[in-house]
């Protein structure tokens, strides 16, 4: 699976898991570098899932006539 076919639930469940690996240390620096990374590309795509839905709010209310 791709981080672009990755659900909200599923980028951030997976997300909470590399932190948690972060927070609990032991890792090496070359394996504490790839889940950084990994974090970063996890929280890019849970940002575009929630701008989605931003955007998606807006427009519904903009259909509506709320603002």
């Amino acid at each position: 699976m791709t981080d672009e076919t990755l659900s909200y639930e599923q980028a951030r469940g997976e997300l909470a898991t590399v932190v948690e690996k972060l927070e609990q240390g032991g890792a090496s620096l070359e394996e504490s570098l790839a889940l950084w990374e990994r974090g970063e590309k996890l929280a890019d795509v849970c940002q575009r899932w929630l701008d989605g839905a931003r955007d998606r709010i807006e427009a519904a209310r903009a259909s509506r006539g709320d603002q």
